[in-house]
């Protein structure tokens, strides 16, 4: 299986720590823009919805769609990176997601929701090969007793991203006059994703030029693990590991994409969508503000403690939301995202923890496990259109669950599997 470059954090080819210092900062930009596109989905989903007069499964089928390229694409993306680098498979990544938000304007004029899934497939095909490229990349830039720390602190401003995209969408995308005709409330995206693709573009052109510190030595851990017989799967704390990140992110999307759906239930806060949309930013700005908190903490105190203290509080808040109403279901159901706010990069390191040269190919399945996000929300979804929208939160919680279980048990490192 073709793996995803992780490199020796103790053998870098980097100038130094300055460089490393100019490229974390340099790759926050990454992490904000993806944040930013992947939680505009959350504004898409309501207002495709009412567009093309969707159930809530079908309209689950554009996160089904911008998720399934994450199973799709690591793989191919792991060897594109293998083979040009990290630098080079960024500015690929930034081209290929422009192209996904260029798409989108013929899919706004033909008015089909055909289209539209097409063009976020193609959006989220760039953004893999990003997370791809970036994650690793960001734990090889310092030592590896920290790369949690690290790896979440700029996992914040992918945060700030998402906490800012509501706002924005919710001004561009929800704002067409009710009654509007379904062109003209398709067309309402064209502008902000035609936006979009100039700043990807932008993006690309600068990270063509910059100099990044350069990393080699995954090539080398490749071909020891090939040469040695050794398997990342054969690993305990990494099989559980993909499985909490196939949860996680399956639930943390589910809950985001159905927040403004949520909200506009009479007996939580009965929003209308332009209105709820703003509110999606508290729930992803829990998680900026949690990350900065979460990166400072485990300096101090144990990733795995952490990641199982946030997930038991994350299950209690949606079953708070699921039996309350008011302001309290509303409030529960938004402060969840404080407590998501460090689950993916903890989960992420503590899986490749100790696999040594077998490091890269767990890398690439925790990345393939990100198609979670693609099943959990469509599950949801055929939950909430069978048996109504607050019952189907209930699989979030039993994604919490097992993140709870691996944080304190799981995520220990074993004997390998026979």
């Amino acid at each position: 299986m073709a793996t995803v470059p992780i490199a020796d954090t103790h053998k870098t080819s980097a100038a130094g720590d300055g460089n490393f210092s100019f490229a974390l900062s340099a790759l926050t930009t990454l992490f904000f823009m993806w944040g930013f596109i992947t939680c505009l989905n959350d504004i898409l989903i309501p207002h495709l919805k009412a567009v093309f007069s969707l159930s809530y499964a079908q309209a689950m089928l554009i996160q089904f769609c911008f998720f399934g390229a994450y199973f799709l694409v690591s793989v191919p993306a792991g060897v594109l990176v293998k083979r040009l680098g990290y630098q080079k498979g960024i500015v690929v990544g930034l081209l290929t997601a422009a192209l996904g938000c260029a798409l989108f304007y013929p899919a706004a004029a033909y008015a089909t929701y055909g289209l539209f899934l097409g063009a976020l497939f193609v959006l989220a095909s760039g953004i893999t090969v990003l997370q791809v490229a970036a994650n690793p990349y960001v734990t090889a830039l310092g030592p590896v007793e920290t790369a949690s720390s690290r790896l979440t602190l700029t996992q914040a401003f992918n945060s700030l991203g998402t906490t800012l995209a509501p706002s924005f969408g919710a001004l561009l995308i929800l704002s067409v006059a009710v009654g509007a005709s379904a062109e003209a409330e398709a067309e309402a995206v064209k502008l902000p994703y035609l936006l979009l693709c100039g700043m990807l573009i932008v993006l690309a052109v600068v990270f063509s030029l910059i100099k990044l510190p350069h990393v080699n030595e995954h090539e080398q851990q490749d071909d020891a693990a090939v040469i040695e017989g050794k398997s990342a799967l054969s690993h305990r704390h990494l099989v559980l590991g993909a499985i909490g990140i196939f949860v996680y992110v399956g639930g943390e999307v589910a809950i985001g994409s159905f927040l403004v759906n949520f909200l506009g239930q009479a007996h939580v806060a009965g929003l209308e969508e332009a209105d709820a949309a703003h509110y999606i930013a508290f729930y992803w700005g829990g998680a900026m503000v949690g990350r900065f908190i979460g990166a400072a903490v485990m300096q101090k105190v144990p990733a795995g403690k952490v990641l199982g203290f946030n997930a038991l509080m994350a299950s209690l808040l949606v079953v708070v939301a699921m039996m309350s109403e008011g302001a309290v279901a509303m409030w529960a159901i938004l402060a969840v995202g404080l407590f998501n706010s460090i689950m993916f990069p903890t989960i992420f390191s503590l899986a490749l923890k100790n696999l040594g040269p077998a490091t890269a190919q767990g890398s690439g399945i925790l990345c393939l496990a990100i198609v979670g996000g693609a099943i959990v929300p469509l599950l949801q979804g055929v939950v909430a259109d069978a048996a109504g929208l607050t019952i189907s939160f209930v699989l979030p919680v039993l994604c919490y669950a097992y993140i709870l279980f691996y944080g304190l048990k799981g995520s220990a490192v074993v004997e390998k599997m026979k």
